[in-house]
């Protein structure tokens, strides 16, 4: 019988693909600050032959540029007195994969490093690795779900951009949280986004419709950290290029209209290296151990101080609304959706779900934000305060950042944020987030000139 195949490739696999001209071109990615997939296409046989083994270099402004891709001052790796010079992306063999939305193409996730081989700190994925390694140093192992939400449009990509993002048709006319009709005239680009990520080798479950206006969420098994951030981004960008087959588009911000936001809730648990279910403990209140508590305590005391890595641009923080399912108090709560953090499962699942990122959130850096808390809950052992109970949104509670001001000044101002990720790390991020903020800052909307043009 024929090896059924499961969309993750061996070298020897690609190979094989290659030589029935099968596969012609592979994809060679990484994740930037602001959570995109960005990388080169090269020839299938050049990445057998060099680029495997060596990588292939690129422009070292791809980590210090904005939104815009418009190179931006203020950052240490990356400028015109450096010279603009290369790094490298090398790839991780382990992450080889089909992407069967794109014709006769292969995809994997690289690391990046100087031409040294020494690696890029502000590395996304080089930074969520650091906390791994952290975790493995006291035998403990993260496996992560992240449950991403969208909005469907019927307009297309460039449609939406000709019209400056006004007036577009979303995908249902009215609330479909768990509604089937409306959904299922979304179905063939749904369809086609779920049946495309599991021939990349991801483990679909299933589609649902949410709040807004066309918005879905489709959820993947969750899976050791690494993985689940790797997939993401291969989703994310996927779910964008099929959608543009289908004429349609769709959108992750965090916030598209006063609507119910996009999400990106967060679960996430931790085991021993030996497969231990090491934050359950059946003979102790709610069925925790005494890591778990110190664990829930850390990503509490650092919530606030570590949000710039769960909400990192301007829009994020209009998400934050009382009553809309988006957290504003800094509390933790059994199976309480209006808390930050929501605890759910038992033995091995035992787990916290993080509600405070949207769909905008880098996801390693929101993951490796999660383990720095933890760890520090852990460090320090934290007391965990009292559970909450009812509605948190009319709590005395801590407030989630209201803006990416605040975020990064708590930011700047945290030792935990230097202890773990570095103060390169730190800089290059404050940098990210000043650019925003005065970007921003500059903007005329047409708020103001709906309130102000006649009226003032």
């Amino acid at each position: 019988m024929a090896k059924e195949r499961t969309g993750n490739l061996t070298v020897e696999e690609l190979s094989a693909l290659v030589a029935a001209k099968e596969i012609d071109t592979v994809i060679i990615a990484f994740t930037d600050m602001q959570g995109r997939l960005i990388g080169k296409r090269a020839s299938a046989r050049l990445f057998l032959e060099e680029l495997a083994q060596h990588g292939a270099e690129c422009c070292n402004y791809l980590l210090a540029v904005d939104v815009e891709n418009n190179t931006v001052a203020g950052y240490a790796i990356s400028s015109w007195e450096r010279g603009y010079g290369d790094m490298a992306m090398m790839p991780d063999l382990d992450t080889l994969r089909l992407a069967p939305w794109l014709p006769g193409t292969a995809i994997v996730t690289a690391d990046l490093t100087w031409l040294d081989g020494t690696p890029v700190n502000p590395d996304p994925r080089q930074i969520l690795k650091r906390q791994l390694e952290r975790l493995a140093e006291r035998g403990l192992e993260a496996f992560v779900g992240t449950e991403l939400e969208f909005i469907v449009f019927e307009d297309s990509f460039r449609e939406a951009w000709a019209k400056g993002y006004r007036d577009l048709t979303p995908g249902s006319d009215y609330n479909i949280d768990y509604a089937l009709l409306a959904s299922t005239r979304m179905e063939p680009l749904l369809r086609d986004i779920r049946n495309s990520m599991d021939g990349a080798g991801m483990y679909c479950e299933g589609v649902k419709g949410e709040c807004n206006l066309g918005q879905q969420e489709i959820a993947f098994k969750y899976r050791d950290a690494l993985g689940t951030c790797d997939n993401h981004s291969i989703y994310k960008n996927g779910a964008k290029e099929i959608a543009d087959k289908h004429g349609k588009s769709l959108t992750f911000m965090a916030k598209f209209n006063e609507r119910e936001g996009n999400s990106c809730h967060i679960h996430l648990s931790v085991r021993g290296t030996d497969g231990s279910a090491v934050m359950a403990d059946k003979d102790r209140p709610y069925g925790f151990s005494k890591l778990m508590e110190h664990w829930l305590a850390g990503q509490l005391a650092t919530m606030r101080e570590l949000s710039l890595f769960f909400a990192p641009n301007i829009n994020s923080y209009k998400r934050y609304v009382e009553g809309s399912f988006a957290p504003t108090a800094v509390a933790w709560g059994l199976d309480n959706r209006t808390c930050a953090l929501r605890v759910v499962g038992q033995g091995h699942s035992l787990r916290a779900e993080n509600r405070v990122p949207g769909g905008d959130v880098n996801q390693y850096l929101a993951v490796a934000a999660l383990i720095a808390g933890g760890l520090y809950g852990i460090e320090h052992e934290l007391e965990l305060e009292p559970i909450f109970e009812g509605n948190a949104y009319a709590s005395d509670a801590p407030r989630v950042p209201s803006s990416l001001r605040e975020a990064a000044r708590l930011f700047q101002e945290s030792e935990v944020a230097v202890a773990a990720f570095g103060e390169d790390v730190v800089a290059h991020y404050l940098n990210n987030a000043r650019i925003e903020q005065a970007a921003y800052d500059a903007a005329i909307t047409d708020w103001e000139r709906v309130r102000g043009f006649e009226r003032l």
